[in-house]
């Protein structure tokens, strides 16, 4: 996602949801330097080494979209997980209580409010700090598991096991033992782009080796204090995002680009720091993993990665299209997925990135090879992969050029890849995610699969009433949709065990402040954060057959260091 890792567009639309509407002034670099390209020295892409993709035809991904049933959990095996997903900062406020350290996004909210789209912040987002009647939300629409994170800052304040903050964990203790109590598996994602704001302040955070340790400190203590209940565990959410829109565009926190970029600090380089990023993150989940296997691994234990994936079909039906696709899919998926495999990145980055991509030690590669047991994938929407030619002498703060492909819309015929939903970025495309997750299988080995994002958002500036909101029943197509391919999926050997729909809770949705709703839940900021179920929300209760399900939440005896209530509706 912007000008230094893959394609043109990768910045623009391999966000994270709610990201993408920020894009512009980094998006005016890369049309400037695209339409300049024809006048200098083209640097010829490397082709794939992968055989080449089957000719797909544009006409397939216009607006029509495949004949579908509405899906019945009975086509599913019992062991199907269906759950929802959350993170730590977009949802739990309380961002100063109870010896809570600041993150980076409390500082980028504080310091940059103009790189948020209504000048909002996390301070409060949803209130799930103080709110547990989310569990019993959980509960009423028979989830079966719910993804969340955990604020590295909350329990270390300064980021280190010099300061552990025990009522931080009493809060987490406390939702996980509710869950359980109430029959829900607790997934947990370690880290969800909340890097304590002292080490970045201390060495720079994830751009400096000491990270490893620091990150595999904390990860190593809550396995520890958590590890007895909690089996499945995600090391990082979205490193693709993290690593390309917080040190490329600029437009997450910490916030950096390099001069002359828009960005709250442009005194970096995002042709290379993302690289570096995301080294660093990789050698912290590999060493993470081994911890984890050497002394907290359990009888049921799994750990993984999350990874966000943007689809891609060829352009055109050219070699160079088709090749365009294939690298595209190098990046938006192999970046992180092939050195967990095979111990490296994928060829095709070698041959493009170069000198600015780190190489890993024999050693590293050691721990890396096999350090999941599960993969996550986030999946919103997808794109048509168009071949460029990009210049040697490409401009000094933009590297998405390395992928030589552009993400379009719209094919050459016209036809957008799908049909628009409520925000700008996602199209509808099901047929997208049944593409990932075969090409994960022929490629990958058809490890374990976890879909742990899957949804839309609606724009709300201010306009968007109550009423509509719950009426979500552009979120109710898409949802039913997706979940009906991932059953075509497994018919067709997909090794896909759950589906996690983004998002349980409206929240606080990055650089899109409040601007963009993704739950399946609406929360009034104005009245409390009060929570009402939307009409999609009601189909999947209905789906999931939570009326058979015994539905009064079951309260467990809560640890008197952190004496929060618990709250449920009246």
């Amino acid at each position: 996602m912007a000008p230094l890792l893959l394609h043109a567009s990768a910045i623009s639309h391999s966000a994270h949801p709610g990201l993408r509407s920020h894009i512009g002034p980094n998006n005016e670099h890369i049309s400037r330097h695209l339409s300049s390209s024809s006048q200098n020295t083209k640097r010829r892409c490397n082709i794939s080494l992968r055989s080449r993709a089957q000719r797909i035809s544009s006409q397939l991904g216009g607006q029509k979209l495949e004949h579908w049933e509405i899906p019945k959990r009975d086509w599913f095996p019992p062991s199907f997980t269906f759950g929802a997903a959350t993170s730590a900062f977009q949802i739990e406020g309380g961002w100063n209580e109870d010896g809570k350290g600041p993150s980076t996004w409390d500082h980028f909210c504080h310091t940059y409010p103009d790189f948020i789209a209504d000048k909002s912040n996390g301070d409060v987002a949803a209130d799930s700090y103080h709110l547990y009647e989310d569990v019993k939300l959980l509960k009423e629409m028979g989830m079966d598991a719910y993804r969340f994170s955990i604020s590295w800052p909350r329990i270390l304040p300064n980021g280190t096991l010099s300061d552990i903050n025990e009522k931080g964990i009493a809060y987490y203790n406390n939702l996980i033992n509710l869950l359980i109590d109430n029959g829900i598996e607790p997934y947990v994602t370690i880290f969800h782009w909340d890097t304590p704001q002292a080490l970045v302040d201390d060495y720079g955070g994830f751009l400096d080796k000491r990270i490893i340790k620091d990150y595999t400190d904390f990860a190593g203590l809550c396995f520890e204090r958590f590890g007895d209940r909690v089996n499945n565990w995600l090391t990082f959410n979205e490193p693709h995002t993290f690593t390309c829109l917080s040190y490329g565009t600029g437009i997450l926190a910490p916030g950096r680009c390099s001069p002359g970029m828009k960005c709250p600090d442009p005194t970096g380089d995002s042709i290379r720091e993302p690289y570096l990023v995301g080294h660093n993150l990789l050698l912290a989940h590999a060493e993470t993993v081994d911890l984890y296997n050497k002394f907290h691994r359990g009888e049921k234990g799994r750990i993984g990665l999350a990874l966000n994936v943007m689809g891609t079909v060829p352009y055109g039906s050219t070699f160079l299209d088709e090749q365009a696709h294939e690298r595209c899919m190098d990046y938006n998926l192999g970046w992180y997925l092939e050195p967990v495999v095979r111990g490296d990145y994928p060829h095709s980055m070698r041959s493009s990135v170069r000198d600015r991509l780190p190489h890993f030690t024999e050693k590293e590669q050691q721990k890396l090879v096999g350090s999941y047991d599960m993969i996550g994938i986030n999946y919103y929407s997808s794109r048509f992969a168009k071949h460029v030619d990009i210049t040697e002498n490409f401009s000094p703060e933009l590297n998405t050029h390395d992928c030589c492909a552009t993400e379009e819309i719209t094919g050459p015929n016209g036809n957008t890849i799908g049909p628009a939903t409520g925000n700008a970025w996602v199209y509808m495309y099901p047929k997208g995610l049944k593409d990932i997750l075969m090409i994960t299988k022929k490629r990958y080995g058809n490890p374990p699969v976890y879909i742990t994002e899957n949804g839309m958002g609606d724009i709300d500036n201010g306009d968007l009433s109550m009423e509509a909101a719950l009426d979500d029943h552009i979120r109710l197509d898409y949802l039913q949709r997706h979940i009906s391919v991932l059953k075509d999926s497994i018919d067709s050997g997909a090794n896909v065990r759950g589906h996690f729909t983004w998002s349980l809770l409206d929240n606080f949705e990055w650089s899109s402040g409040y601007t963009e709703r993704f739950g399946i839940v609406y929360v009034d900021r104005e009245n409390g954060c009060k929570r009402t179920l939307k009409r999609s929300a009601r189909w999947l209760k209905e789906f999931n057959g939570a009326a058979k399900r015994p539905g009064n939440l079951i309260k467990p005896n809560f640890s008197e260091i952190n004496k929060i209530k618990v709250v449920t509706p009246a």
